[in-house]
């Protein structure tokens, strides 16, 4: 992202970017609304939340415009609108800021699960190669593999390793990309490969620590009407609790699982 005006920043949609549908990926739209608050701000994310509008398609040039609307002694209120030729893409209302009360233990505990190591790769099938997905490593923790969906109903709770690799400092922004692989997990519950397109995406920051691989832990509450929600708890792999995102989202079946 570059810094064109004193609110406004630019970046293109590449490869690196877009979703198997060749268009922004809702996450990394969330994560260049946090970059510019943080930016503006000049103080950490506590939470942001995206609303999806439209669709900015690769290759377009995209602005962010931030508005710092309350500025306290510790918070930040804010909110980013993100635009492709006037069209408003997204929107992303953010909380930033810093206090000092910490809890003396952690109220959550990450699930035992193999080392990344020892799980299995996360085989993809053709409709997410030219996609974010060529860019982050996942493997799997608890669930099952693709080939391995064969209608039959699973458990709501899955949970992959993920990573960019050569990446070890996780930000509010990666956390946010992380996060909506929250809007893939309906296939584990479903039995069959699911598409999900994000209607909104919330990241709640917790710590931040140097991580090369971060668990997304997903559970699924519901799908109604076509319309799936879940929650994903992220953590680092000495069993921090990063942060935890949300998602609202469209739901369907792929039309071909072929490989």
């Amino acid at each position: 992202m570059q810094r064109v005006g004193e609110t406004t920043w630019r970046f293109r949609v590449t490869e690196r970017l877009m979703t198997p549908g060749k268009f922004l990926f809702g996450g990394c739209g969330l994560a260049s609304g946090i970059v510019a608050l943080e930016e503006a701000s000049a103080r950490p994310t506590i939470y942001a939340a995206a609303h999806y509008l439209s669709f900015a398609p690769l290759g377009a040039e995209v602005n962010v415009e931030v508005d710092l609307a309350v500025v306290g002694n510790r918070v930040t209120q804010a909110r980013a609108t993100t635009y492709f030729e006037e069209r408003e893409v997204l929107t992303v209302n953010a909380a930033l800021g810093t206090g000092e009360l910490n809890a003396p233990v952690p109220w959550l505990t990450m699930p035992e699960v193999p080392a990344p190591e020892g799980c299995p790769p996360r085989v993809l099938t053709r409709q997410f190669d030219n996609s974010i997905f060529d860019h982050i490593e996942t493997r799997i923790a608890i669930g099952r593999a693709f080939d391995e969906l064969d209608s039959t109903l699973g458990s709501p709770v899955s949970a992959l390793w993920a990573r960019v690799p050569n990446h070890l400092a996780p930000s509010a922004a990666t956390l946010a990309i992380f996060g909506d692989l929250v809007a893939g997990g309906a296939s584990q519950p479903m039995g069959r490969q699911t598409m999900g397109h994000s209607l909104d995406n919330t990241i709640r920051v917790a710590t931040l620590e140097p991580t090369e691989w971060v668990l997304i832990e997903i559970h699924l509450h519901a799908l109604a009407g076509g319309f799936a929600q879940g929650t994903g708890f992220l953590w680092s792999r000495t069993g921090t609790l990063l942060g935890t995102a949300s998602q609202s989202m469209k739901s369907k079946f792929w039309e071909t699982t072929s490989t």
